[in-house]
C-alpha cells in the first residue's frame, strides 16, 4: 500500500464512490469505482476536504457504534440524510479484559464527565474489563451497545475509509503526547506492541483503506514496525513542533492538529483543548511542503468547516453529518 501512495491525496480517494451508492445514488462496477477514485485524487485542489466521521459522527449518532458508523457511511438516514456521506470514519481502539480490541474511547466505561453522565451504562476499566461485559455495555442509553472492532469494520463499506486511532494498549503507564528520547520509546514499545499486532491483524482482513493515528507515539512506531505500508498520522496536542518532529521520524502520511492550530483562520490560538502561541510555525505550510495531509480535529459548526476549508486543509474531522453543506468549498 504505502510505495504505491500519494500521501497528499490517500483520504479524498478513498469512500466517496461506496458512500454515494449507498445513498442510492447507483452503482459501480469495481473498474468503475476504481476509475473513478482516481478521478477525484487527479482533481482534488478543485474539491471539498475529505469528511473524516469522528466517532461516526458522535454529535449526530451515539459514538463508536455499529449503528453510528452505518449511518455515517450513507450521511444520514432517510429523507433528512446529507448529501454525502463520510469519505472516512474515525475510530477509537482499546483492548478488554480478555484482550479483544472494541471500539470505544475512554478508559473507563462510565468516565465521561467525571463519571456524572457515564458513557454506558456499565463500571470498570475497560481492559480490566471481561469482553461479554463489555460488549453488553449500552451507549448513553441508545440501544446500542459497545463493539468489537471485527463488527465495525463489517459495517463499513469496503470504499469508506477507516481512521483507526489507538487509544490505550490496555495500560495506565503511556506517555500521552510526548516526543521520546530512545530509552523511553523502547519501553513504551513494549507496552504497545501486542495490542498493536493484534489491531493490525484485524484490519488486515478488509478491503477498507486505513490509516492510524494516534496521541501516542509509541502506537506510530509499532504500526511502522508491524505494518509499514499503512499509512499513519499522530494527533497534536500542545505542539506544534513535537507534533511535526514526531510526523518526520515516522514519514507519517498525514497530521492531525485541533483545528485552532491552523493560521490564517478565525479560530487560530483560540483557547480550545489547549491553546498557542504558535506564531513561528505555519503547520499547514510546513505539512504540505513535506508532502504531509493535514486533517483538523473536531469541528461542530458549518462556519468552522467553510473557514477551516478556505484555508486549504485536506481533511476535516467532524461530529455532525452536512456540515459542507454551506459553501465550504475551496
Amino acid at each position: 500500500m504505502r510505495d504505491g501512495l500519494d500521501r497528499r491525496t490517500f483520504v479524498k480517494g478513498a469512500g466517496a464512490t461506496a458512500a454515494g451508492a449507498a445513498l442510492g445514488v447507483g452503482t459501480a462496477t469495481a473498474d468503475e469505482e476504481e476509475r473513478d477514485r482516481e478521478t477525484k485524487s487527479s482533481t482534488r485542489s478543485d474539491e471539498e476536504p475529505a469528511v473524516i466521521a469522528h466517532r461516526g459522527f458522535a454529535g449526530q449518532y451515539p459514538e463508536n457504534t455499529v449503528g453510528a458508523v452505518e449511518l455515517a457511511a450513507r450521511g444520514g438516514r432517510g429523507p433528512a440524510a446529507a448529501r454525502r456521506g463520510a469519505d472516512m470514519i474515525e475510530i477509537d481502539v482499546v483492548p478488554t479484559g480478555d484482550d479483544d480490541v472494541v471500539v470505544f474511547h475512554d478508559d473507563r466505561l462510565s468516565e465521561r464527565d467525571g463519571g456524572e453522565r457515564g458513557l454506558t451504562d456499565a463500571d470498570g476499566v475497560v481492559w480490566e474489563t471481561p469482553t461479554e461485559e463489555v460488549l453488553d455495555a449500552e451507549v448513553l442509553g441508545s440501544g446500542e451497545t459497545v463493539p468489537l472492532l471485527t463488527d465495525v469494520m463489517d459495517a463499513i463499506p469496503t470504499g469508506v475509509a477507516v481512521n483507526v486511532e489507538f487509544k490505550n494498549p490496555g495500560s495506565f503507564d503511556v506517555r500521552f503526547a510526548e516526543k521520546l528520547d530512545e530509552d523511553e520509546l523502547a519501553q513504551q514499545e513494549e507496552i504497545w506492541r501486542p495490542f498493536t499486532e493484534r489491531v493490525i491483524d484485524i484490519v488486515a482482513e478488509y478491503d477498507n483503506e486505513i490509516l492510524v493515528s494516534s496521541f501516542y507515539e509509541a502506537a506510530l512506531s509499532t504500526v511502522r514496525e508491524a505494518a509499514p505500508e499503512i499509512p499513519v498520522a499522530p494527533l497534536l496536542w500542545n505542539s506544534i513542533e513535537d507534533g511535526l518532529e514526531v510526523a518526520r521520524r515516522y514519514d507519517a502520511e498525514a497530521v492531525h492538529p485541533p483545528y485552532n492550530m491552523i493560521r490564517d483562520t478565525p479560530f487560530f490560538a483560540d483557547p480550545y483543548y489547549t491553546e498557542g502561541p504558535w506564531e513561528g510555525v505555519d503547520l499547514l505550510a510546513v505539512a504540505h511542503e513535506e508532502g504531509r495531509e493535514v486533517n483538523v480535529y473536531t469541528l461542530g459548526t458549518w462556519y468552522q468547516a467553510q473557514e477551516l476549508a478556505a484555508a486549504g486543509v485536506d481533511g476535516l474531522i467532524v461530529d455532525y453529518p452536512g456540515l459542507l453543506g454551506f459553501g465550504a468549498r475551496r
